[in-house]
């Protein structure tokens, strides 16, 4: 067996799972789980339609590569979502299909890095951070280096803080803006930043960008590294990769249906990479891909029902948990009384509430501290009235501590 997997540590929720063994919650409280970032809002309707319309597609084989047709809808998204100059983003050499962002994140770390590297190539990591990223890089044969995320810099990664080797032995940045989980977006400046020393050293940025259509202000959508890419008038988007999915954005988890996008070379080798990897997307899911990607009406109702969700929620904590709203995304990230998972584990005992530590989607950084220590992640992702008797458990809770 590969020995790298022995590098992997336990997945957050089989940790959670065995914080909470042996509990029994009150029978009487129906659970409520604020722990995984999976959307409960309704899917698109029409979606669900083409699935059933294109059953033809089970037929055939798919391309890697996907259809034209989808890649010309992604490339046409990103254009209008990220001011980029029309027909910037090649369909045919830029933009790739993929199985939602996670498979993606994980296979381009295994096609990027170069493992006959000495000293071990590094992968660099916001942190808290989204595990696949570690899991992504021992595999591939790196070492994750994690730059931490605290509260006096707003939870942005403090990149200057970084040591120039560092910098020297990187092979791939992951950057998540909107971050998991402290809803932080990466300002165009800091994204340029980011890109200078890309160019400086020579290795590449992987833009985790699945929370991107979840914010608060319709005049202010999150930036996006190719938007930092074309405001320096870069339209090769060189070193520079983002990653999107239609999970988030349209209430699609199930469906596995995003993109990987930017750099046409970096493109090019992942779609060869690819090709044996055998991740081809089916056919009815292209087809139901292209309406979700071209339709912006349902997911500005869905950016509704998360405003109405986060107004109701933080109203009820306002003055009672250390807590303020992100700026996007779906999780709340509050510090808490106490320790972080003591908390998770009584909450759960006496209101039969699921919240995830903050300690289990860090590491300790090179300054030896954990930045999730002291707080929980919660997903705000159920319908209003489940999310508002959570809060209203948490603040009866909260109250008797």
């Amino acid at each position: 067996m590969n020995p790298d997997l022995d590098k992997l540590q336990p997945y957050p929720f089989e940790r959670l799972s065995r914080l909470k063994a042996g509990i029994e919650p009150p029978r009487e409280l129906a659970p409520i789980a604020l722990s995984i970032g999976e959307p409960k809002h309704p899917a698109p309707a029409f979606v669900g339609q083409i699935l059933t319309e294109r059953l033809d597609g089970l037929s055939g084989y798919p391309t890697t590569k996907g259809l034209p047709a989808l890649r010309e809808a992604i490339a046409a998204w990103a254009e209008r979502r990220f001011q980029l100059p029309a027909t910037s983003l090649d369909p045919e050499s830029q933009v790739l299909p993929c199985n939602g962002t996670r498979e993606a994140l994980f296979a381009i770390t295994q096609a990027v890095i170069d493992r006959s590297a000495s000293p071990a190539p590094l992968v660099v990591c916001p942190n808290p951070f989204y595990q696949i990223y570690e899991g992504a890089a021992y595999l591939a044969g790196a070492e994750p280096y994690f730059i931490n995320s605290q509260p006096a810099l707003g939870f942005q990664p403090d990149f200057d803080a970084v040591p120039a080797e560092v910098w020297e032995r990187c092979q791939l940045l992951f950057i998540c803006s909107p971050g998991n989980p402290t809803g932080v977006v990466l300002p165009l400046a800091t994204l340029q930043k980011l890109i200078a020393l890309a160019d400086a050293h020579d290795f590449v940025i992987a833009a985790d960008e699945c929370y991107s259509e979840i914010y608060f202000d319709e005049s202010q959508p999150p930036v996006g590294l190719l938007q930092a890419c074309a405001a320096l008038g870069r339209d090769d988007y060189r070193r520079c990769l983002v990653f999107h999915s239609l999970s988030k954005r349209s209430n699609l988890p199930g469906l596995r249906s995003g993109f990987v996008a930017g750099d046409a070379t970096l493109v090019e080798r992942f779609l060869l990479y690819r090709t044996y990897h055998g991740c081809a997307m089916p056919l009815q899911t292209q087809h139901a891909s292209i309406a979700a990607w071209n339709d912006e009406a349902h997911v500005r109702e869905n950016r509704d029902r998360y405003r109405t969700k986060f107004d109701a929620v933080l109203k009820r904590l306002d003055g009672v948990l250390d807590v303020a709203r992100p700026d996007a995304g779906f999780y709340l990230w509050p510090k808490v009384p106490g320790d972080e998972t003591e908390f998770a584990r009584a909450l759960f005992a006496r209101e039969h509430i699921t919240v995830l530590p903050g300690s289990y989607l860090s590491r300790n950084g090179a300054d030896g501290i954990n930045p999730g220590a002291g707080r929980v992640r919660m997903a705000l992702v159920a319908e209003p009235e489940r999310c508002i008797e959570a809060a209203e458990r948490i603040v009866r809770f909260i109250n008797t501590l």
